[in-house]
């Protein structure tokens, strides 16, 4: 079973929310949380798989408890839900930590199976969706980095490469046929890639890429 704790600051969402994660036969809610602190105070007493995190809280907003519960609790993944007027939010959300992000007005199945995605170790959105988002708010000079310069220089040529096509919003399966790799090197590229650059998916592969200047907004494929 999926553990999963819900954070949004509307009774009325979380009762929806468990309603429908009860419907799955693989989830299940293990609390609820209607502020950034309930959802670090849950995290660490209830230790669950999955964050459902609002990033539009009261007192320690959704961003912030995304930051500490993943600094705090490296096990746990965040799945993050915004509406579409938060954007700069989602990416400050993304930066911090976050698996990914699904708007409010999601459809079940997708929700659901964005949790499904995030337990796996996977983001939830593909990269090629965030191109417009991470564009628009991602600057190359940043105070908080999610990787120094240096790092980079610890990159073959070829996993540049790579890094650029996940940018780009490219599969593995695309970016085999791209480089002429096999998928399972591939696959073993990213592994590699994503430990190298200290970041866990490849939606933070793809911030990472904006903010050193690998990619820039236009790039991406459409």
């Amino acid at each position: 079973m999926i553990k999963v704790l819900l954070v949004d600051d509307h009774a009325v969402v979380r009762v929806g929310l468990r309603l429908l994660l009860d419907t799955a036969p693989d989830l299940t809610t293990v609390g609820e949380a209607a502020d950034g602190l309930d959802a670090i105070r849950l995290s660490h007493d209830l230790r669950p798989d999955v964050v459902l995190m609002d990033l539009h809280l009261p007192g320690l907003d959704g961003v912030a408890a995304t930051e500490r519960i993943i600094s705090e609790l490296p096990e746990v993944r965040v799945l993050a839900l915004s509406t579409f007027d938060l954007e700069e939010h989602v990416v400050a959300a993304l930066r911090a930590g976050a698996s990914g992000f699904l708007p409010k007005d999601v459809s079940p199945e997708e929700l659901i199976e964005g949790i499904r995605i995030v337990h796996r170790g996977e983001a939830t959105v593909a990269p090629r969706l965030l191109l417009g988002l991470i564009g628009t708010f991602v600057r190359p000079a940043r105070p908080r980095a999610v990787v120094a310069p240096a790092e980079l220089s610890l990159l073959s040529e070829r996993e540049l490469r790579v890094l650029e096509l996940i940018a780009r919003g490219l599969s593995n399966a695309q970016i085999a046929e791209e480089v002429g790799l096999s998928m399972s090197t591939v696959k073993n590229r990213v592994s590699e890639l994503f430990a190298k650059l200290g970041v866990r998916d490849r939606v933070q592969a793809v911030i990472v890429a904006y903010e050193v200047g690998l990619v820039t907004p236009g790039d991406g494929r459409p």
